[in-house]
């Protein structure tokens, strides 16, 4: 049965007023229309919802037991109501962030501080796993942005850019007779090398890249975490493969960034959604703050 939610507004303010005169004057409507919605209800359900008599109207048994349900549904909805405009408010709700642990730390740090400060109401998460995990991830609905190494190619999820980033190779003072060589592809490939395993994106595209140069790279030590790469390399256990937006490499960091004749080709670190889905308040704000952000400060 199809019956509008405005006629219950009317029945239950008229059973709190105990007059179809006083729920008129509350609902900003006329007596002539509390009437008509009240006679339209009791119609609906062929049954007599209120007595009627010259100081005001009373529930009937039928009418008591309406009310009991009606009001219930009505404060749902009023409060379901609130928790949106709260929502569209950026005064609650919740923001679900999947990225991995390196840009979480170098790059989304920064933004997530100053959301969480001008929005402290909604609730956040970051789950960090790869790339292709965090894609995962969201098509599986446990995460409701998520951001990437890219290029990524998904059916049903659209992938932005968000900055473009390098991967170069540092090494520490055992390797100090480098610091002034420029390196051939080769030369580097020779060396004692530290990357990232090769389930990461990051890791595949500086493989790939090799690959259309006919060199193999083969690493001695494969490490799961970004930062592991640079205090490998920062005791001398060999030469690192990491993302110079995301490391410390000047004077200070017993790290330095060896010079090649061809660099490795950047690449772009990207937000990814699902296609056909309105992005909340929530995240859009998050990812202009983002966008907004600079990464080297």
């Amino acid at each position: 049965m199809n019956i509008d939610l405005e006629l219950y507004r009317i029945f239950c303010t008229a059973a709190e007023t105990g007059s179809f005169s006083a729920a008129a004057k509350r609902l900003y409507i006329t007596q002539p229309a509390v009437s008509q919605a009240i006679q339209k209800l009791e119609e609906s359900f062929d049954t007599r919802l209120f007595n009627r008599a010259q100081r005001g109207v009373t529930l009937t048994g039928e009418g008591e037991m309406l009310y009991g349900y009606a009001v219930r549904a009505l404060s749902l909805l009023t409060e379901g109501e609130k928790k949106l405009r709260r929502i569209g408010e950026l005064s609650g709700g919740e923001l679900r962030i999947g990225a991995g642990d390196t840009v979480s730390k170098w790059y989304l740090l920064k933004a997530t501080s100053v959301f969480h400060k001008l929005y402290p109401e909604v609730s956040l998460s970051i789950i960090n796993r790869t790339s292709s995990e965090t894609v995962k991830l969201l098509l599986e609905g446990k995460i409701d942005i998520g951001f990437v190494n890219l290029p990524m190619n998904e059916p049903g999820v659209v992938f932005e850019e968000c900055i473009t980033v390098h991967d170069v190779f540092v090494a520490g003072e055992k390797f100090s007779e480098l610091k002034d060589r420029v390196l051939t592809l080769g030369e580097i490939a020779r060396c004692p090398l530290i990357m990232l395993e090769r389930a990461s994106n990051s890791r595949r595209q500086v493989d790939r890249y090799f690959m259309t140069k006919g060199i193999d790279l083969s690493p001695q030590i494969e490490l799961g975490a970004h930062d592991l790469l640079c205090d490998y390399a920062r005791i001398g256990l060999g030469i690192a493969c990491v993302t110079r937006e995301f490391t410390d490499h000047d004077e200070n960091s017993g790290l330095f960034e060896i010079k090649l004749d061809t660099p490795v080709p950047e690449r772009s670190i990207g937000v990814c959604y699902t296609e056909n889905t309105e992005l909340s308040a929530a995240a859009k704000r998050y990812i202009e703050l983002v966008m907004s952000s600079d990464i080297d400060d």
